[in-house]
């Protein structure tokens, strides 16, 4: 907790793992009891609460998020500058080396970044992370140092995922312009064609490209309100309701429902 205080008085970020999501839902209530902002990440909660969670964390809404394999991979979030791996003496899928070298990747965005791994003993698969890791720094730091250059923490504009993308965003064709091609098509086409965005934007989020799958969302709903008659706020509920099955994240255990 003193860790995460540290972090959270430089208004920077926390990430904490455990090997299971009641472990992952009851740290999190500890820390809430304790004065700290934080909310758990597992394969329980709704795809789109998954955008919500990353983009909050990012926008300091919270502090610290404790999760589970979905901290392992994926995760662009150069406001952490803590990494807690608990149990890392577990030998197994989630503590392999393998699975540490990525998990400590995710401070490695940031110019403060660090990792603590909470152990009894020392493993092989931890010694091999570790010293992966060294070996990684040290040529780092031997390049930096050949061309001059000092590490700096990445710098990235935090994007309104929650809010409707802008139109005019690059890369993307725009809803207006979608819209007006759907309009030569007959309804129930188009509401297969929505049905197949929504589709991709499930995949999007399973696949942690929360990003994009944020964008299809906004699309979907701008598309169903065209096309329903309804009010955008109502169809977003509507989408979050069909994605949710679990996403009383952040709140102690009293308070949820079982």
């Amino acid at each position: 907790i003193a860790r995460i205080k540290e972090r959270v008085a430089r208004q920077e970020r926390v990430l904490v793992t455990t090997l299971t999501k009641k472990m992952a839902e009851d740290l999190t209530d500890y820390l809430l009891e304790q004065g700290v902002r934080a909310r758990y990440l597992h394969a329980d909660i709704g795809t789109l609460d998954r955008v919500e969670i990353l983009h909050d964390l990012r926008a300091g809404e919270f502090d610290c998020l404790v999760g589970i394999n979905l901290l392992r991979e994926g995760l662009d979030l150069p406001e952490v500058s803590l990494v807690a791996i608990l149990d890392a003496d577990k030998e197994g899928f989630l503590r392999n080396h393998r699975s540490l070298i990525q998990t400590i990747g995710r401070a490695a965005r940031n110019v403060s970044g660090q990792v603590i791994l909470y152990a009894d003993k020392e493993t092989d698969s931890m010694r091999l992370a570790i010293g992966e890791t060294d070996r990684r720094r040290a040529k780092q730091t031997a390049y930096n140092v050949e061309h001059g250059i000092e590490p700096q923490t990445i710098r990235k504009a935090i994007n309104d995922i929650v809010q409707f993308v802008r139109e005019s965003e690059a890369g993307y064709e725009g809803t207006a312009d979608i819209a007006a091609e759907l309009a030569k098509l007959d309804r129930e086409e188009v509401l297969r064609i929505i049905a197949a965005m929504e589709e991709e934007m499930t995949g999007a989020a399973e696949a942690l490209d929360f990003e994009k799958a944020a964008r299809l969302r906004d699309q979907v709903v701008r598309l169903r309100s065209e096309v329903e008659g309804s009010a955008k706020d109502d169809v977003l509920q509507r989408l979050k309701q069909g994605a949710r099955r679990g996403s009383s994240y952040g709140v102690p255990k009293h308070k949820r429902k079982r």
